[in-house]
């Protein structure tokens, strides 16, 4: 792939944005080759943890490529923005938890990436935000409704309808980013988040993350029956009856996804 870096270390996945001669913007040759690797990650038994990031030291990604959409039909222009949502969605969907690694400029699509992701960790010398009514057009990619699911209504109007481009601190007080740290920092911040969840069971991780992000999405008595149900999953898994022993022998555990 040209427009995607992809690497596994262990049981972490790597993607990384690879357009950094464009800031890591999104044409459509980078929102196909980000469906097929997240269609990859989303069927491999091995990941625990996935963490997006874009490559260079000035852009996570600021969005959509307006080089390239000035060149489309309208109904290119569709295309794109059909795909893009398709793709975050199927991001927002994945098993693993997922990481957003925000190492600079988030912008348009490039925010709205890191929405669907379930953790953004930022550069604390960068800038996000969802910058599309400045060019006369709307969050297409779930940035009008994963925002306001994310830091509330009234926060999100303004952000959107302003379209303001926050300092990390900011994003963080506005609970837009789950931290910041220093860009030469960022990635050991973000190994270290990573390692306090990978130090837990998988199936269990995968479990608690769906009965959050479906249960969220319906009345009470629903989302505990979502809890009900995905607690008796990790019920007769060789990992539970593992943290049973491990507990007994004064060990950590050694998990193995079974």
């Amino acid at each position: 792939m040209e427009t995607i870096h992809y690497e596994q270390k262990g049981n972490l996945a790597f993607v990384t944005l690879n357009r950094p001669d464009a800031m890591n913007a999104f044409n459509y040759d980078m929102l196909a080759e980000l469906g097929q690797v997240a269609e990859a990650v989303r069927i491999n038994p091995d990941i625990r943890i996935v963490i997006f990031t874009g490559s260079g030291d000035k852009a996570f990604s600021v969005g959509a490529d307006l080089k390239e959409r000035k060149t489309l039909t309208p109904e290119q222009v569709k295309r794109n923005i059909y795909k893009i949502g398709e793709v975050f969605t199927t991001i927002e969907n994945l098993p693993q938890p997922t990481i957003a690694m925000i190492n600079g400029y988030a912008f348009g699509g490039g925010m709205e990436l890191a929405l669907a992701c379930d953790f953004r960790l930022a550069a604390d010398d960068t800038l996000l935000g969802l910058t599309e009514t400045s060019l006369a057009i709307i969050p297409g990619a779930g940035g009008t409704q994963r925002l306001p699911r994310l830091i509330g209504e009234a926060k999100a109007l303004e952000l959107i309808l302003t379209a303001r481009r926050l300092k990390s601190a900011e994003a963080l007080d506005y609970g837009l980013v789950t931290r910041t740290a220093a860009s030469e920092d960022l990635p050991a911040v973000t190994g270290a988040f990573a390692d306090s969840i990978l130090a837990n069971g998988p199936i269990a991780l995968q479990q608690a993350k769906f009965a959050i992000k479906n249960g969220m999405n319906t009345d009470l008595q629903t989302g505990l029956q979502i809890e009900r149900k995905a607690y008796e999953i990790t019920i007769p898994t060789e990992d539970r009856v593992e943290a049973l022993v491990a507990f007994g022998e004064k060990r950590k555990p050694e998990f193995k996804g079974r």
